[in-house]
């Protein structure tokens, strides 16, 4: 009998971060994720994620909108399809779906989870073989105060959990900013490299003025300073800049990386999944900027264990990620949602080897964790599932 997908679940959990995480557009003080579920005719399963920062502060999809999406118009284009080559069934919905990236790449990975686990083989594996079994991660300091976040990487380098950190700044003023990503750069020296983060907050003038400030104070990198569609800017400010310049919210998939090379329009890359498409646009994203020699940096969207750990075998395919990554969003919710928890230790993260994702959801703390329990968010009678 051919393989079919029987049913798709979908559910959002909304998890509390262990402290606030202050970007310039919000604060975060929890996570809200979509969880989706395939199960197949033969008793297998995949998962998925997906997961925006602080649901449509940041980008025009929103774990509400991916589980409406998923439920009302994915769904039926692959209920009851064959299921054996996961590619068919991503061209089936790219032909009757525009856009909906991170609802995409949440299907994209749950079909991916299911095909790696049916073959017994990580996930890693679908996408040409890991070349790493370890990745560095970088811990965000973000909750806005200079002494905390000095305090919390001090403890981060200590317990060897982190040793490159990255602020969130553009919320305040332009020398008030500087102030205090100078002073936690004395503070740590040469122990620990430290980037920025202004998520589209400045003009032209401000980042040329800031680049030039940040530099003088040994930072290493600034990762999109000014608006996503501000393309001419990007290129201007990356060829004047004294430090590395990445993009990050501009970067929307495959077309975006090839016009940013073509404009020479960024140093370095923030690579995800989500944001691109899904796994294989991402590794487009990725051989576009290894052609056009861009450094790849491995970013997040705050994803939890499911999303993290599909991104981490994405990254673990590539020969190289010059910025490291910060998939670190397990570590900033108070739980992390799995029978046995991603591992990091000594400055990186473990990349799963077991088959697909290689982890397993605890569906005690998923049900404890649910927003709404059993619900739908189709029309219709609500009926109780079961895990």
């Amino acid at each position: 009998m051919p393989l079919k997908i029987e049913k798709i679940d979908t559910w959002i959990v909304d998890i509390p971060t262990i402290r606030p995480h202050v970007l310039s557009m919000i604060s975060i003080h929890s996570q809200s994720m979509m969880l989706v579920r395939l199960r197949y005719s033969d008793g297998s399963e995949g998962l998925g994620e997906g997961t925006t920062i602080g649901g449509l502060a940041y980008g025009d999809e929103s774990p509400e909108g991916m589980k409406l999406a998923i439920d009302r118009y994915f769904a039926p284009l692959l209920v009851e399809r064959e299921a054996q080559q996961p590619a068919v069934l991503m061209a089936r919905l790219r032909s009757h779906i525009v856009g909906n990236h991170f609802a995409t790449h949440a299907i994209e990975t749950a079909l991916l989870d299911g095909a790696a686990r049916r073959a017994g083989l990580p996930l890693s594996a679908l996408l040409g073989g890991a070349q790493h079994s370890r990745l560095p991660v970088l811990w965000t300091l973000a909750s806005g105060d200079t002494v905390r976040d000095i305090e919390e990487a001090e403890a981060m380098i200590a317990a060897r959990r982190h040793n490159i950190f990255k602020l969130k700044i553009g919320k305040r003023a332009l020398a008030d900013d500087v102030a205090h990503v100078a002073a936690i750069k004395r503070a740590l020296g040469d122990r620990a490299s430290v980037r920025v983060d202004v998520n589209q907050a400045w003009d032209y003038l401000s980042a040329q003025r800031g680049a030039e400030m940040l530099a003088d104070a040994g930072v290493d990198l600034i990762e999109q300073p000014l608006p996503r569609d501000d393309r001419l800017g990007m290129a201007r400010l990356t060829a004047s800049s004294p430090i590395a310049i990445m993009a990050d919210e501009a970067l929307r998939g495959p077309h975006d990386a090839l016009q940013f090379v073509r404009d020479v329009g960024a140093h370095a890359f923030s690579l995800k999944p989500a944001q691109a498409g899904g796994l294989f646009a991402a590794r487009e994203v990725a051989a576009i900027a290894q052609a056009g020699r861009i450094g790849l940096y491995g970013g997040t969207m705050l994803e939890g264990s499911v999303g993290t750990a599909a991104s981490a075998h994405l990254f673990a395919t590539l020969p190289e990620m010059v910025w490291g990554t910060e998939l670190f969003g397990p570590l900033l919710q108070t739980e992390q949602i799995l029978s046995h928890p991603l591992t990091y230790q000594d400055f990186a993260l473990e990349v799963p080897t077991g088959p697909g994702l290689g982890i397993s959801l605890d569906w005690d703390k998923v049900a404890r964790f649910r927003r709404d329990g059993p619900s739908r968010t189709i029309s219709g009678p609500i009926a109780k599932e079961t895990t």
